[in-house]
């Protein structure tokens, strides 16, 4: 049903490494490195945090050659596909494809030199190595800032346009494309705008969103109106935060939509004059303790035994507090009553019984 809600527009398919962007693939989460990417062991780190929240393609800041030649490194230790991101140097752009880049995000027209820049579209086409246009709203061609008297998104597809056709006359066309502005409106209004022009997959976002909260709303309302209108292929939530919490906002915002169906879906109640637990304190034990599960399961904390079983009973399991206990419940029927203090350890006692008798049951159909 999620699927039939939110259409996608036909595009292309580009592939970075064994990730496939476009043409109704599954919506792909990125980030980015906050390392600098010379300094290969943090930066191999962080890469593997990422992958471990779920994320599916990294981008890499290469502002010098040592991070360029830092790429051949750090691909033997990481297995998530790996995108360079380069300004105005066709060199680290060289560099990079030849230390084994899966992808590239640059603006051909910042290179400069035509000459230059056939040779990077050259060697990126010899790799299947395809080419992210990454236009922004604070970066936008200073004769674009004059013509339309400000960054519109009329000027945004514009330049973007500008860009596409730098590569297209080169013969190149494993291209995706971001359109990226701070503001939630004049993101969507330029996404739709190129929509009509051009059959690229494209990469969404709402850059410089914010700090983890604020950042965190802001971006998933324009992620939503941008996946309601088909208009997203691949997503970052770029916040003032570590990387990980960018793919676990993404993942979560998937997930509620219904479009990923792993990880753990996690219900709790407000909270209100009828609440006989600390509702606050105990969901967050609660979600932190089964944060890390991968398995696509329902579970709530309720903060009373009035409503909770009701509300939440199409939860796999559920707790709802009482006075001095808790019910646990599985579809809505009570399993058990525990003590107050026990309500954490038992809940997840219980989600890890339901996930191994999942298991089996599915090893069992499968021998079937």
């Amino acid at each position: 049903m999620s699927e039939a809600l939110f259409p996608r527009r036909k595009t292309k398919v580009v592939r970075i490494g064994q990730v496939e962007i476009g043409g109704g693939r599954p919506i792909v989460v990125q980030s980015m490195t906050k390392t600098r990417t010379a300094r290969i062991e943090p930066t191999v780190r962080q890469i593997k945090r990422l992958e471990k929240a779920g994320c599916q393609l990294v981008r890499l800041a290469v502002p010098e050659m040592a991070d360029a030649l830092a790429i051949k490194e750090i691909k033997k230790r990481v297995s998530l596909p790996l995108v360079a991101d380069i300004h105005f140097d066709p060199r680290l752009a060289i560099a990079s494809i030849e230390a084994g880049v899966d992808g590239l995000r640059i603006n051909p027209g910042t290179f400069g030199s035509k000459s230059k820049l056939k040779e990077v579209v050259e060697r990126a086409g010899e790799r299947k190595i395809p080419i992210r246009i990454g236009i922004n709203s604070g970066s936008l061609e200073k004769d674009l800032r004059s013509k339309y008297g400000e960054v519109t998104p009329e000027a945004m597809v514009e330049s973007a346009l500008r860009e596409i056709k730098l590569l297209e006359d080169l013969g190149f066309y494993d291209i995706k494309i971001s359109l990226k502005a701070s503001d939630i409106q004049r993101t969507l209004r330029a996404y739709q705008l190129l929509a009509r022009r051009v059959d690229y997959p494209f990469h969404a976002g709402i850059t410089e969103a914010g700090t983890m909260f604020r950042g965190s709303l802001k971006s998933v309302a324009g992620l939503s109106l941008l996946i309601r209108e088909g208009l997203a292929d691949t997503i970052r939530v770029s916040l003032t935060a570590p990387p990980e919490k960018e793919v676990e906002v993404a993942n979560l915002l998937l997930q509620d939509l219904g479009l990923k169906k792993t990880g753990i879906n996690f219900i709790s109640c407000p909270g209100c004059g009828r609440s006989q637990v600390d509702i606050q304190k105990l969901a967050t034990q609660v979600e932190k303790r089964i944060s890390a599960i991968k398995s696509s399961i329902t579970v709530a904390v309720m903060g009373c035994p009035v409503n909770g079983p009701g509300e939440a009973k199409e939860a796999d399991l559920g707790v709802a507090g009482g006075q001095g206990t808790g019910i646990i419940f599985k579809k809505g029927k009570v399993v058990k009553k525990v003590p107050a203090d026990k309500i954490v350890d038992e809940l997840v006692k219980e989600v890890f019984k339901l996930l191994d008798e999942n298991r089996e049951a599915e090893e069992g159909n499968n021998h079937d």
